[in-house]
């Protein structure tokens, strides 16, 4: 590529009050990216801090916004970087650059190293969000199950400045990764960017035999497929049915609405 293609990581976490999780994941995209392309990290202001589907909701607002203002300041692709992937949907249909969701990529790449995986989400609250998830992607005849942990955002924040918290964490982890193991499960993906940013140092890393998804070092890939076949082909998604381009009109009238 004889230009630097930028891409938008959009999270859904505070740049300022979550700075060491941003600092972190920053590093890994620009170790991770190949010449060429650029990864730049925006936080969203408040973050997603009440692990609600209202909150979910309002980010996901910012988030497609957001996608509209990286087209038009001429970034080569958007990527949600937030598993949940709230507001995926709609970004595509908003524009026309190639636009990427954390859970989808992870989990459809998931398939393509073992037949079965098993997600560990960081909180319950986002059991039946992922349940939803997995079935709208057609995936649950893949997907052995979903497990969580009882962390919080702040749990993350002190595992990545402290030793003894995140083996704290990896420990929880790893018990709720092998119940899905012995269950069946020959991948286990780490379902959120908090978890696979505080993961993404380890090598080969695995829980009784099952590979544990590098996230991060997936969405790179893919991001950086999407912006090549983008420039190759001149499209980023099919304009038929789920992801047909919105009007106009429709998108004037959703800019235009405020807080």
């Amino acid at each position: 590529m004889s230009e630097v293609a930028r891409v938008w990581y959009q999270s859904f976490v505070d740049p300022v009050a979550q700075h060491p999780y941003i600092t972190r994941l920053q590093a890994l995209l620009d170790e991770y990216a190949a010449p060429g392309i650029r990864f730049d990290v925006h936080g969203i202001n408040p973050p997603d801090r009440h692990l609600s589907p209202l909150t979910e909701l309002r980010c996901a607002d910012r988030a497609i916004r957001n996608a509209i203002e990286a087209e038009r300041t001429g970034y080569a692709a958007f990527v949600f970087g937030h598993f949940q992937d709230a507001g995926l949907i709609e970004a595509r249909t908003a524009v026309d650059i190639p636009v990427l969701g954390l859970g989808e990529s992870t989990m459809l790449h998931a398939l393509t190293l073992g037949r079965t995986f098993g997600l560990v989400t960081i909180n319950p609250v986002f059991l039946s969000w992922l349940r939803d998830q997995i079935v709208r992607l057609g995936l649950a005849q893949h997907c052995i199950g979903v497990r969580a942990l009882e962390t919080q955002v702040d749990t993350y924040m002190h595992a990545y400045e402290d030793r003894n918290a995140l083996e704290h964490v990896k420990q929880d982890f790893h018990r709720e990764a092998m119940v899905l193991v012995e269950q069946g499960a020959e991948v286990i993906v780490p379902a959120g960017g908090l978890p696979m940013v505080l993961f993404a140092r380890e090598k080969e890393h695995a829980v009784g035999g099952a590979m544990v998804l590098n996230g991060v070092a997936v969405m790179v890939a893919q991001a950086e497929a999407a912006v090549k076949l983008h420039r190759l082909t001149g499209s980023a998604v099919s304009r038929r049915g789920t992801f047909a381009k919105a009007p106009p009109e429709a998108i004037r009238e959703f800019l235009a609405v405020r807080d």
